[in-house]
This record gives structure tokens, C-alpha cells and sequence, in this order.
């Protein structure tokens, strides 16, 4: 008689953990609003530079070093302090995997970027998730208290995502003055090109300050590169060293590299049209605010939709007017600007949900 075979001896952890689910592909008839791309195509330079590229059989470039030096003169760092990946998510997991392992704790913000909880894990390191404040932002205050012997990473989000608040100067050096000089502090600034409040903590100005913090950038969003898969990350030398050691190597193809560069050429194109979906972005939110929402004041290219336990509703709602959205039940809904003409069917289909919450709901303004 055949028996069942025994499956395969996996960590329980890992096995536990959910895997990342893309969600539902664009279509003609829908509007992707659930992954905070940029709806602008690649600059004409961009492709075309990609485009001439014929040498496909062999390795890139492992240590990026062009784009690495431009990246070091625009910040006015030394090139060893710049340490590119597949997507800033990969420095991420690169950093907290050279800084813990089983035992340490890793402190963040919740609700923040889905992936901390999992790269935590997946470094055999313990979450220790601080709920945002009531208005969704960084409760840097607690953040910083709870910080023991056996906290080894902090991750600072700004702006956060999914929610878009930002974390101020003042109460990043404030959180700073608190925190060991031995602590590794990464900022995530994935959305920083969208940020227009001059308050905002700003990582490039920061450089050279601690001799703790490492900065993580990104070209998926404002630069429009995300199927190329591309960030970059600065900060003291030996860190981005251990965080060169944990990686995957030859992870960022040259067709990333080249585009980034030639990209970077161009930043006044890229810029005006980020500038454009700020425009679109602070339209939609005013117009929200007008039908009655209490959203926060948002500072990446998103919204927050704290709907709550009527968010698998919400999402039904929006996936009726033919948008996709990013549910994160049951805390609420995340929703990218996009494309000019998915604005109308967003304003309709978020008038007909905060129509149908109870006037006590969080999500609805009280007047």
C-alpha cells in the first residue's frame, strides 16, 4: 500500500506566514489603484535607453557602481555609503537580517508597510508593532520606550504607508535624542518625492547627523520604474557593508541601473509630473473632506479609507465603480491617486460608502 509522504519539514513560522498577494490585475475597464504606482509611463529617454541594451546574457553590474556615483554626488556622500537592491523592500529585508536575528525585536509603527511583520519573522527576529495614534500617525513617544536590550532595528515611515502622515522634523530629532547611538534607525522615504509640507523629516539633510541611521529611497514611485524593481539606500559605511553581505548578489539588473541613471537626468520632467499628481492628489482629498470622510491629510500619492469593519464592504463598493483598491481589513482601505480619469469614478464610489457609515463611524468628520 503507497503511504501519504510526510511533508516537507518547513520552519513553522514561515509556514504561518501569509503569502504576499499581488491582488487583482489592471484591465481596460478598471483603474489599478492598489499598488501606488505612478500612472505616467517611462520617460521616451528612459525607454529608449532601455531599449538599445543588447548584452542581456551577461551579469550586471553587482555593485551598481555608476548609478552608485551618481547617487553619492547628488547626496554628497562617499560611494561606499550607497547600497542599491531590488526595490528598497530588499534593503529593507538586507538591514534587518545584518542587524537581528533570533532573540532581538525589531520596533515599527502599526499600522505601517505590510511588509515589516514578515521580514521580521523571516529573520527569525521578534515584531514589536506600536499602534499608530488616533489620527494614524507615528507614536515616535512610545516608539521610543519601547526600546530594550534586546531591541536591534526601528524602522520610521514617512510618509507612512498606508496611512500618509508624515513624521515632522522636530519630532524625528526629538526621537532621535532618545534613541542608542548603537541602534540601527532606518527612515523609509519611499514616497518622499510627494511630500510638500516643509515640516516633514527629510532623511537626505539628515546624513552625517547619526551615526545610526541609514535612509531608503526608492525609483517605483515618483520615477515610475516599479516593474524594474530598483531602490537605494544610504548611510554609514559599515552598515551598508553587513547589508551588502546579506544579499542576494547580481538582484538589480542593468536595465534598472541604466534607467535609473538616465532618469535621474531628467529629474525637472519627473518632477513636474509628480508635481501634477500632488495637484490631482490635494483635489481628491479637499473634495472627501467635503463629502464627509475624516481622512488624513495625505503627503505620499494615496489615500487612507479608515473604514473599519466595513472595509471588505467598502472594497466591494469600490470594486463596483470598476477600481481596484488595497483592503487591509478590518482597519481600512488604501487607495493610490491615478489616472485623471479614474477621479470621478473614486469621488462616486467613496460618496456612496461614507453615505452608507453610521454617523458615529471614526472615518466620518464629525461637524
Amino acid at each position: 500500500m503507497n503511504q501519504t509522504p510526510a511533508p516537507v519539514k518547513l520552519r513553522p513560522t514561515i509556514a504561518a506566514l501569509p503569502p504576499y498577494r499581488q491582488g487583482k490585475a489592471a484591465s481596460e475597464e478598471f483603474f489599478k489603484l492598489s499598488s501606488n504606482e505612478n500612472p505616467f509611463e517611462p520617460l521616451p529617454a528612459v525607454l529608449a535607453a532601455v531599449q538599445q541594451l543588447h548584452s542581456f546574457n551577461r551579469y550586471p553590474d553587482s555593485s551598481a557602481t555608476r548609478l552608485r556615483q551618481v547617487l553619492a554626488t547628488r547626496f554628497g556622500v562617499d560611494l561606499d555609503q550607497v547600497h542599491v537592491g531590488a526595490g528598497s523592500v530588499s534593503l529593507l529585508a538586507q538591514l534587518i537580517a545584518a542587524a537581528a536575528e533570533i532573540g532581538d525585536e525589531v520596533v515599527y509603527s502599526w499600522r505601517s508597510f505590510e511588509a515589516y511583520p514578515g521580514l521580521v519573522t523571516i529573520a527569525g527576529a521578534t515584531a514589536v508593532p506600536i499602534p499608530n495614534r488616533p489620527d494614524h500617525s507615528h507614536d515616535l513617544d512610545a516608539m521610543a520606550a519601547s526600546i530594550t536590550d534586546r531591541t536591534r532595528v526601528i524602522i520610521v515611515c514617512s510618509p507612512n504607508n498606508p496611512t500618509g502622515n508624515i513624521v515632522t522634523a522636530d519630532e524625528f530629532t526629538r526621537f532621535m535624542a532618545r534613541v542608542p547611538s548603537d541602534l540601527l534607525v532606518i527612515l523609509d522615504e519611499a514616497y518622499i518625492e510627494f511630500v510638500t509640507d516643509e515640516q516633514a523629516v527629510d532623511g537626505g539633510q539628515l546624513l552625517g547627523t547619526y551615526p545610526n541611521l541609514v535612509i531608503l529611497r526608492t525609483f517605483s514611485k515618483a520615477y515610475g520604474l516599479a516593474g524594474l524593481r530598483l531602490g537605494y539606500g544610504i548611510g554609514p559605511v559599515p552598515v551598508m557593508d553587513a547589508a551588502r553581505s546579506a544579499g542576494i548578489p547580481l538582484s538589480v539588473t542593468e536595465a534598472a541601473q541604466v534607467a535609473a541613471e538616465v532618469s535621474l537626468q531628467y529629474d525637472d520632467e519627473i518632477m513636474e509630473r509628480v508635481g501634477r499628481l500632488i495637484m490631482r492628489r490635494d483635489q481628491v482629498w479637499n473634495a472627501l473632506i467635503a463629502q464627509g470622510w475624516n481622512i488624513p491629510k495625505p503627503h505620499g500619492n494615496f489615500f487612507w479609507f479608515a473604514t473599519g469593519e466595513e472595509t471588505l464592504h467598502a472594497a466591494q463598493v469600490f470594486d463596483e465603480h470598476q477600481l481596484i483598491v488595497r483592503p487591509f481589513h478590518p482597519e481600512g482601505i488604501r487607495v493610490n491617486i491615478g489616472e485623471e480619469a479614474s477621479v470621478e469614478k473614486l469621488l462616486a464610489a467613496a460618496a456612496e460608502i461614507v453615505g452608507g457609515l453610521p454617523a458615529s463611524h471614526p472615518a466620518r468628520r464629525l461637524d
